[in-house]
């Protein structure tokens, strides 16, 4: 019996929208931190960084990250998750939307 497959990269950019970074009460994907998503049968990486270096609740998302996409993956499926610095954030990397929330329109 074969297992299901890997989820494709507009799954897991679904699935991530529940991450929520509790400093700003938004989700990390219409925040801009996820850079990129690579789904290949088996393996699943994901680059992704935090509006600050110092961000004291990195831990808390990735841990949050690792318990979104559990439920989503086969078990046999190598997860990759890596915390990148470049290019650095800003809010111009935000979604539309988001920077309309904080009124960062412009």
């Amino acid at each position: 019996m074969s297992s299901p497959p890997t989820p494709d990269a507009e799954e897991i950019r679904h699935a991530l929208r529940q991450v929520i970074d509790p400093e700003v009460g938004m989700n990390i994907v219409d925040l801009g931190l996820i850079y990129r998503i690579d789904c290949a049968p088996g393996e699943l990486y994901i680059e992704l960084t935090m509006t600050t270096p110092a961000c004291p609740l990195s831990d808390m998302i990735l841990d949050n990250i690792d318990a979104v996409l559990d439920p989503l993956l086969p078990p046999e499926v190598n997860i990759r998750v890596e915390l990148v610095w470049d290019p650095p954030w800003s809010p111009a990397m935000m979604e539309e939307g988001a920077r309309a929330h904080f009124g960062w329109n412009g």
